[in-house]
């Protein structure tokens, strides 16, 4: 089955961009024109990545990624956004977005991220079912769900990689760089975003974020996860 992508965007210049950018890569597209008509087609649909658009009549980008995570939609999400501002792209991520593009966008650039994601994300979901198991954590390696105490967090798919290193390698330190290359490979973001992941998988994992027992920073080091 052909990879498909759901392009969201109000504006049909942009729309029209994105969608000739996809198609040239080989991946299927459909269009949403509101954050209304987006959550409504990942409803009913099945989908391998999101490009979404932030500023837009009605529901905006933030709020369509609030409402599917809420729902428990683990697709992928790039934001595609004209907002250029640090504080825009940090909220992004901390609320669910996999990666933030500020427009103008280089068309080979954003056709290349898009691929490597869907292959990241789908490479992850292969491979026999397993769990992992490490304190209150169970993870299962197959349908990507965790579990604290016999509870589901859901995370998403950014989430579940580096959680998943992190059960992997218990009591390993990993630098910033480590995870960057790990997690992300060759696909550029800003460094901040490694601290925004940490910090968002902390609030779901975490008893009490602000004084966290699992994921601890190593001074001059960076993180390590410990049971």
């Amino acid at each position: 089955m052909a990879d498909k992508v759901l392009i969201v965007d109000d504006d049909k210049s942009v729309i029209d961009i994105l969608y000739k950018v996809i198609k040239s890569n080989g991946i299927e597209a459909d269009l949403a024109h509101s954050g209304e008509e987006a959550i409504v087609m990942v409803g009913g649909n099945q989908y391998d990545l999101i490009l979404l658009d932030i500023n837009m009549h009605g529901i905006d980008g933030f709020e369509v990624i609030r409402i599917l995570r809420d729902r428990g939609f683990n697709i992928p999400i790039i934001v595609v956004s004209g907002r250029k501002e640090d504080y825009d792209m940090i909220f992004g991520l901390d609320i669910g977005a996999d990666d933030y593009i500020t427009k103008p966008f280089n068309p080979v650039t954003l056709g290349a991220k898009v691929k490597a994601m869907i292959r990241r994300n789908k490479g992850s979901l292969q491979g026999r079912e397993n769990t992992i198991e490490a304190g209150p954590f169970v993870y299962n390696t197959s349908t990507l769900r965790l579990y604290k105490n016999g509870q589901e967090l859901n995370l998403t798919s950014k989430e579940n990689a580096m959680m998943k290193l992190f059960l992997d390698n218990v009591n390993a330190i990993f630098s910033k760089d480590m995870i960057y290359e790990m997690i992300w490979g060759d696909t550029i973001i800003d460094e901040n975003a490694i601290m925004v992941y940490i910090n968002r998988l902390r609030q779901k994992i975490e008893d009490d974020p602000s004084h966290p027992k699992f994921i601890q920073n190593v001074r001059g080091l960076g993180y390590r996860f410990v049971i």
